[in-house]
C-alpha cells in the first residue's frame, strides 16, 4: 500500500493525499486486531515510527543513475560546486503493523539546487550537467549517505532537497516514494550570510511562506549539527510500501 493515493496537481501542488498520524495509527491498530492482538495490547502493537509525508517530485528530477555518495561534482568536466559542506544520511524503513523494518537494498536519489539556485539539467544553460544529483543503495540498516553542499534558494520556494526512494526487490518491487527535506530558517540565515550564497541577496520565501512546507513540512525538517565547517544531518524516512 502506498502512502499516497495517486493524483497529480500543478508543479507547485501536492502529489497524493497525506496520511495523518491519527489515520496511520488507526490503520495499524486495525491491522493488529485482524492479526488477533487483543484490544488491551493494541498500543503495544503499534510501531514507534510514523510514515513520512509524500511531496511532489518537481520538474527537475533526472533519472541519471549516478551511483555516487559525493554529489558535488559534475561528471562532464569534474568541476565541484562551491558551498557550505553538508553530510546527509537518510535512514529508510518500511512501516508495518509489526513495527519499522530497515529497508535494505533500496535506491535513494537526492537532487537539489546549487548556491545560486540552479539545478543541473534543468534548462538550456545546464542541459546535460549532473551536479548535485546522484543515488545510493541503502545498506543493511536502511541507511544511504551523501556528501553535498547546503542547498541555495530560488524565487517562490523555501530551502529544500528532493529525494526519491525506489524499492528494488521483494514483494514491493517497483514501489516509489518521493518527498522533500527542509531546513530550519535560522540555520539557512547563517549559511546564506556566507560566501558564495551572500552574493544573491535576501531570499523571498521562508518556510512559513511555502505552500508545500505547510503541507507536512514540519515533519520533514532535517535536524542539523555543525560539522567540519558545515553541517551534518540525519533523517529517518518511514514509508508504507
Amino acid at each position: 500500500m502506498s502512502l499516497s493515493t495517486a493524483y497529480m496537481l500543478s508543479d507547485d501542488g501536492q502529489v497524493g493525499k497525506l496520511v495523518s498520524r491519527r489515520e496511520l495509527l488507526t490503520r495499524l491498530a486495525s491491522a493488529a486486531l485482524l492479526a488477533g492482538v487483543p484490544l488491551r495490547l493494541r498500543a503495544q502493537a503499534l510501531p514507534a515510527c510514523i510514515a513520512t509525508p509524500a511531496q511532489m517530485e518537481g520538474p527537475f528530477f533526472t533519472d541519471a543513475r549516478l551511483d555516487r555518495s559525493d554529489i558535488r561534482s559534475d561528471p562532464a568536466d569534474k568541476s565541484v560546486k562551491d558551498g557550505v559542506p553538508l553530510a546527509l544520511t537518510l535512514r529508510v524503513s518500511s512501516v508495518t503493523s509489526k513495527g519499522c523494518v530497515p529497508l535494505a537494498g533500496a535506491m535513494v536519489d537526492v537532487w537539489h539546487c546549487d548556491a545560486a539556485g540552479a539545478y543541473s539539467d534543468s534548462d538550456r544553460s545546464t542541459a546535460g550537467r549532473r551536479f548535485l544529483r546522484g543515488y545510493q543503495m541503502t545498506d543493511g540498516g536502511g541507511a544511504a549517505s551523501f556528501t553535498t553542499i547546503y542547498p541555495g534558494w530560488y524565487p517562490g520556494r523555501a530551502v529544500h532537497i528532493h529525494f526519491k526512494v525506489r524499492v528494488m526487490a521483494g514483494p514491493a518491487l517497483g514501489h516509489e516514494f518521493t518527498s522533500q527535506l527542509y531546513f530550519d530558517d535560522a540555520v539557512s540565515d547563517r549559511v546564506f550570510a556566507r560566501s558564495p550564497y551572500a552574493a544573491r541577496g535576501k531570499r523571498d520565501v521562508r518556510n512559513s511562506d511555502d505552500g508545500l512546507f505547510r503541507r507536512g513540512g514540519t515533519r520533514l525538517l532535517v535536524p542539523l549539527a555543525e560539522s567540519r565547517g558545515g553541517y551534518a544531518g540525519d533523517f529517518s524516512v518511514g514509508i508504507m510500501a
